[in-house]
Parts: structure tokens; C-alpha cells; sequence
């Protein structure tokens, strides 16, 4: 059978630690328990997410977990400072885990807005490069600050509403966004169609591990997006939505179009280098959600994302890893991932659900491409009987199933209550 030994990566944040624990627990298992073995787990990350709980966690910085932040500040005035300063960032932010946030937006004010107005006043060469390495760095963790910005309608209090409706239109285009665009396409489109037919980023239609089939998918996307989202909305009937996305995203370029005429190597780096990163980066990392499709039942949200336990996903992108408990409850804030999805562990073994360890989305989809199934095998964490009854071989070939293209008659025959439910949610 040949049951995996999981690879704890030092850099893990404490719940996916805690988390990583509890699914090898579960490996070694022989019997099914009739209280949960989990249950004190799942207390502990409740209790890390919650003010009115001792043992409360706010997450402040994303490099480390309080305990470990709090380690590397000497007792004394600069300790003083630093709980000053996370007592204050609690009141700012809408939820009180979510110091980080101020974090961020105060490190992006703080560098990348003087950085870019320099590089228009006085532009250089080497300030551009190491503006552009800078942004990439951020890109990431910022783009999942504005899923949860998107999902929640801000992240502020509310008395800095005005900061917080205001922010991404500064943000946006140094990250590579235009602007409202990811709203109108992530919110009012995937998650109204959730990887089906009428989605414009379904990989269903494609060979997952095929590279001309990716860069089609990939190509469609960067080319073609400004056009394809008014009209799904427009076809839709969803008039108002089609005019907003299509103004949007149409004068984000006439805006880009401006910055050239000023100075066209700063807008280069400024805007154009980071429009054109970000655009790849986000279809790498939707075909990595979504590669794998159990045509079963393709439009079970358990069959057609993954959740994935890493570094890079959910200790700087927000517990971006959690797709599929994102797909359940898109409302679902960012740190009650975890629990959520330990509370619903049996659900997801029921419904045969892919779970990844050590590895992230970028890394899975290149796996995909080399056509790597050992690898990725290795690194599926088998929850419930049937996957913990495989050998690897046959995890892989399970795997390599799950990312065949569907056809067309596939399409019309799988889809049909999707679609139904799609043309609900539109109203």
C-alpha cells in the first residue's frame, strides 16, 4: 500500500502544522473513532481565531507566526513598540486577525508607490530592475489581500471605508491588476460558474498536462479577456455588469496608454512588466486549482479543485491553498480555513477530494506539464479509505485520469445541473 511519509517543512504556519498532524494521524489510523480524534485540534484553531479566547493569534506579519516574531524582538522598548503597534493594526482592520493587512498596505505605500514616482521623475535602468524584482515579490501576497478585499467588500474597519474603497485604485495597476477586473471576473463570473462549461477560466475543455493546450488556455486569457467578460456578461443579461467590466478594464489600458506617452521605459516597469507577470502567474496558478476534474462528477466542488497544505500558498498568500473550502464558502474568511476543513475532513474523503502537501499550485501545473505523476503522487496526502488502499503507481495513474480533456458531448451530458444552478445565481 505504501502510505506516504508527509514532509513537514519547517516554514509552516502553526495551523497547517497542525493540520499536516492531524492527516498523518488519520494515515496511521486503523479504526474510525466514534468522537472525532480531531475535535481538540479544531478547538485549538478556533481558539487562534478568536479575540475573546486567551490563547488569540493575530497574524501580523506573514514571514512569521506572532510567537515567532515576538522571539526575535528584544524585551524592552522596541517589544513596547511592536505590541503597540499590533494592538492599534487589531483596530484598524475589519476582523482583528487580520493585522497583516495593515502590514502590507502600509510596506506597499511605503516602498513601491515612491519607488514608481521616482522611476517616472528620474528613471534608471538599475532602480528599474530592482523596482520590477520588488513588485514580484509582492504580487502574491497582494493579490490574495484583494481576494479577501473582493470577497468581503474591504478589509478595513469601517470607519476607513474611504481608505479601503480608495486603496486598490492606487494599487491595482503597480501590481499588475487592472482595475475592478478581478472582482467582476473571480466573484460575479468563476464563482457564479465554478470551473464549468460557461466559465472563461475552466480548464475542462483542455488536456491538463498538455503544453500547447495550456498555452492556448494561456493565450485566450492575456488576449482576449477584455473582450470575452463584457460579452459573457452581456449574453448573460447581466447588462450593467458587461458596461462596468468593459469600462474598466478598457480604461485601465487608456490610463497605461497615458503613462507611455509620459515615459515609456518607467511605465514599462511600473505597469506594463507587472500587467504582463501577473496575467501568467494567475492562469499558472488557476490551472493548478483546477487541473484535476474527476469526471465522475465534474461539478462537485470536491472533484474539481484541491487543497493544498505549503509554504507558499498559505504562509504568504492567506491560506490561499484551501480552494476547495474556498469553493464551499467563498464567503469563508481566510484563517477558519483550516478548521473548516478538518471539521469537514470526512466530507472531503467521502467525495474522494485531493489533498497536496510541499507543494504549490506553480509547482503543480509545471508537474502537470512534464507529465511528473510520481511526483505528484508522492506529494497527494490519501485521505479516506479507497486513496490510502492505493499504491503510489496508482495514485499517479488516478491522477493522470483526472486531467483528461472533456469532450464537447462530455460538456452538454456533465454539466447540465451546473448550468442550472449558474442561471440561478445570476438571478
Amino acid at each position: 500500500m505504501g502510505l506516504p511519509a508527509l514532509a513537514f517543512h519547517p516554514r509552516l504556519t502553526r495551523p497547517d502544522r497542525l493540520v499536516l498532524q492531524q492527516l498523518g494521524d488519520d494515515l496511521s489510523a486503523v479504526d474510525a473513532d466514534a468522537v472525532d480524534p480531531a475535535e481538540p485540534v479544531i478547538a485549538k484553531l478556533q481558539a487562534l481565531n478568536d479575540p475573546a479566547d486567551a490563547r488569540f493569534e493575530p497574524t501580523v506579519f506573514t514571514s512569521y507566526d506572532l510567537d515567532e516574531a515576538r522571539a526575535l524582538i528584544s524585551p524592552g522598548f522596541l517589544r513596547r513598540l511592536f505590541e503597540g503597534y499590533v494592538a492599534w493594526a487589531r483596530g484598524v482592520v475589519r476582523v482583528e486577525t487580520d493585522a497583516v493587512f495593515v502590514t502590507h498596505l502600509l510596506l506597499y505605500f511605503g516602498t513601491s508607490v515612491p519607488s514608481a514616482v521616482l522611476l517616472f521623475a528620474r528613471f534608471s535602468y538599475l532602480h528599474a530592475v530592482l523596482h520590477i524584482a520588488l513588485q514580484g515579490s509582492y504580487m502574491g501576497p497582494y493579490t490574495l489581500l484583494k481576494h479577501q478585499h473582493i470577497h468581503q467588500r474591504g478589509v478595513l474597519a469601517r470607519r476607513f471605508a474611504v481608505i479601503d474603497e480608495l486603496f486598490p485604485y492606487v494599487m491595482d495597476p503597480l501590481m499588475g491588476h487592472t482595475w475592478n477586473s478581478y472582482f467582476y471576473h473571480h466573484v460575479k463570473h468563476h464563482h457564479v460558474e465554478g470551473n464549468g462549461p460557461g466559465d472563461l477560466s475552466s480548464t475542462i475543455r483542455y488536456q491538463r498536462d498538455s503544453l500547447s493546450h495550456f498555452l492556448m488556455y494561456l493565450g485566450r486569457f492575456f488576449f482576449f479577456v477584455w473582450f470575452d467578460l463584457p460579452r459573457y456578461f452581456w449574453r448573460s443579461g447581466r447588462t450593467v455588469l458587461a458596461c462596468k467590466a468593459a469600462f474598466w478594464e478598457i480604461g485601465s489600458y487608456v490610463a497605461l496608454f497615458a503613462a507611455f506617452k509620459t515615459n515609456a521605459a518607467a511605465a514599462t516597469f511600473v505597469f506594463g512588466l507587472p500587467l504582463f507577470f501577473l496575467r501568467i502567474a494567475l492562469m499558472v496558478g488557476n490551472w493548478g486549482q483546477h487541473a484535476f476534474v474527476d469526471a465522475d462528477e465534474p461539478d462537485s466542488d470536491y472533484r474539481s479543485s484541491v487543497t493544498l497544505v505549503d509554504v507558499a500558498s498559505n504562509r504568504f498568500c492567506f491560506n490561499d491553498g484551501y480552494h476547495t473550502s474556498h469553493h464551499l464558502n467563498p464567503l469563508r474568511h481566510w484563517r477558519d480555513h483550516p478548521a473548516a476543513f478538518l471539521s469537514q475532513r470526512a466530507d472531503y474523503a467521502a467525495q474522494d477530494a485531493l489533498v497536496f502537501h510541499d507543494i504549490d499550485y506553480v509547482f503543480i501545473t509545471v508537474r502537470l506539464l512534464q507529465k511528473r505523476y510520481d511526483i505528484l503522487a508522492r506529494a497527494l496526502v490519501p485521505i479516506g479509505a479507497r486513496q490510502k488502499a492505493m499504491s503510489l503507481d496508482e495514485r499517479a495513474v488516478m491522477l493522470r485520469r483526472h486531467t483528461r480533456q472533456f469532450s464537447e458531448a462530455e460538456v452538454r451530458d456533465k454539466f447540465r445541473t451546473l448550468t442550472a444552478a449558474a442561471k440561478a445565481k445570476m438571478g
